[in-house]
């Protein structure tokens, strides 16, 4: 792979693949013993993603977290019958030291960007596994833990700290490199652990942390344990935590195979999902699959199925692509999203799927997998535009895909090629999981946000449910932008297309951020909408990243010079 660094603002990110396994993990261990699995990390300071740093400290890069999450979802799907996880560090007095600096102070803004949005989208996962799985996860921070580190830990449901008169929590961002705890310390902090703020502005500009008893009482860790019962203890404190979860103890888990999709310079091929890059006009057309086989008879075909199931494949091909195109395809700006297939096909798994979501875990699991996906393409910084022809398979948890875009149009009519009948015209239905199956992250369905501060059209589309809508009416109800005819359809949406290219990058970013997440802000966000804008924002100022910014000339022994205007 060649060097992330761009001073000149040309040269791509290297070529990232999120595909791993336990087996080639070159950072983490994974060890299940039981209902409890541990977590160690371990960085290989050589193996950094890309050259340039050396991973020291078990600070982490991209590629230390591409393990981690490919580590949580193994945790989920391979290991029902793990109840507790415990993330631990096999340093001798040092848990993390966060993000490497010597790779974020090298990096080009997209690839610091795009670091920084996948560690975020992790460490909810991880609290998304104890909220929704059972799963509780369990820091034992054995050594200190700074910046990213302790932002691994505040993910966790627990905090456990050693005390052993030199271990510390700490958030240095801000007195040390001049940018702030990018994945979310600053927030959770507050939201999550309720610190006062006065105490965590002390905190937060405090470069040394705090440690012991002084942690436990401003509620920055849940508890100190001494050095000589330290191993007993927090084995005492995750079979508790595995004792009050639900998770079944007998369950086979789902293998997680590779999904080696077929990749050219022209597109991304798997199973159930397609893109196709179209270069010079800035663009890429998805195409997501609905079912092409019946519906599974019963829940032990489901599980023999495995990952083959419809709905896991199809989700985990979203998942691989969204993460691929983010990381690899900054040019193709333009996301056109479609479906294809029989409505009635892809709500009969939908049906299975909401049956037994309450009592089978892989079900369970599968739902709140593809409400994570479609999180993720909600902080997507790319314009998305859902195309609803005749052939789609917007129907249910598929409509989410179109509800998630910045727009939707919706062919009236057919279109020449397509040699359809009038009865075959573009169709959505609406379903019961439109209505908070799968929220956002303001705690709201894609619908309420929609039409937010007008709750009573959202109780009217629920009457409209289990039926198909054609475009105009589509269009009456609001579920649609617009509703070209078969004669305007072609030129509408090649305009828009055109129109959407020509605009800036970075302001189409800022205003899809703040279109796409409406009414109650919440800890999640914060974190994406708050937080992340304001660290893309630092990362690109002199005072970080400048010759003589606080990024650039940490560890070489010269202080960083200040533009100390206030902006």
């Amino acid at each position: 792979m060649s060097d992330p660094s761009d001073p000149a603002g040309e040269e791509q990110v290297p070529e990232v693949s999120f595909a791993t396994s336990p087996a080639e993990y070159r950072h983490w261990r994974l060890d299940v013993d039981g209902e409890v699995a541990t977590l160690t990390l371990d960085v290989d300071e050589t193996a950094g993603i890309v050259p340039g740093y050396e991973l020291k400290m078990n600070s982490y890069d991209l590629g230390v977290d591409i393990e981690l999450y490919d580590a949580t979802q193994r945790l989920r799907f391979e290991h029902p019958g793990v109840r507790a996880v415990v993330v631990t560090s096999a340093k001798d007095k040092n848990f993390c030291a966060g993000a490497n600096i010597r790779m974020l102070a090298q990096s080009s803004h997209p690839w610091k960007v795009n670091f920084c949005k996948f560690t975020n989208e992790t460490r909810n996962g991880i609290e998304d596994a104890t909220e929704n799985s059972n799963q509780t996860w369990i820091a034992a921070v054995n050594g200190t833990a700074a910046g990213g580190g302790y932002e691994l830990a505040l993910a966790c449901e627990q905090i456990l700290l050693i005390d052993d008169n030199s271990s510390a929590v700490s958030l240095p961002e801000v007195p040390l490199l001049g940018v702030l705890p990018g994945t979310g310390g600053l927030t959770r902090v507050t939201d999550k652990r309720k610190v006062r703020k006065d105490r965590a502005d002390v905190f937060a500009t405090r470069a040394e942390g705090i440690r012991g008893k002084q942690a436990v009482e401003w509620k920055l860790v849940d508890e100190t344990i001494p050095k000589r019962v330290w191993a007993e203890t927090v084995a005492e404190r995750a079979k508790a935590a595995a004792a009050a979860s639900s998770r079944p103890t007998d369950a086979q888990g789902v293998a997680l195979p590779p999904l080696e999709p077929t990749v050219t310079a022209d597109g991304i091929t798997y199973r159930h999902v397609k893109a196709e890059f179209e270069r010079g006009r800035g663009l890429v057309e998805i195409t997501v699959s609905g079912p092409d086989g019946g519906v599974p008879e019963s829940l032990e075909r489901v599980h023999e199925l495995g990952e083959a199931f419809w709905p896991l494949a199809m989700t985990r091909e979203l998942d691989d692509l969204i993460l691929r195109l983010r990381s690899n395809e900054l040019e193709l700006g333009t996301w056109v999203i479609r479906t294809r297939g029989e409505v009635e096909d892809a709500l009969a798994f939908e049906r299975l799927i909401a049956e037994h979501s309450g009592d089978d875990w892989l079900v369970n699991e599968i739902r709140h997998y593809f409400k994570r996906v479609l999180k993720r393409l909600d902080v997507t910084s790319r314009s998305l535009i859902a195309l609803i022809e005749p052939g789609s398979c917007s129907a249910g948890a598929l409509l989410e895909l179109a509800l998630a875009c910045d727009r939707q149009y919706m062919l009236d009519g057919t279109l020449d090629e397509d040699d359809s009948e009038q009865g075959d015209e573009a169709q959505i239905m609406l379903s019961a999981s439109n209505f908070g199956t799968f929220p956002m992250g303001n705690g709201l369905s894609r619908l309420a946000s929609r039409f937010w501060g007008d709750a009573d059209h959202v109780t009217k589309l629920r009457q409209e449910t289990d039926r198909r809508i054609e475009a105009r009416e589509a269009l009456e109800l609001g579920l649609v932008t617009d509703a070209p005819d078969d004669i305007d359809w072609e030129d509408e949406i090649r305009i828009m297309l055109e129109e959407r290219a020509s605009l800036s990058p970075d302001a189409l970013t800022g205003m899809e951020a703040n279109h796409r997440f409406v009414g109650p802000e919440t800890m999640e966000t914060r974190i994406f909408g708050r937080l992340t804008a304001w660290q893309n924002w630092i990362f690109v100022r002199p005072n970080a990243s400048g010759p003589e910014g606080a990024l650039r000339r940490y560890g070489t022994g010269r202080k960083a010079e200040f533009d100390r205007k206030r902006v």
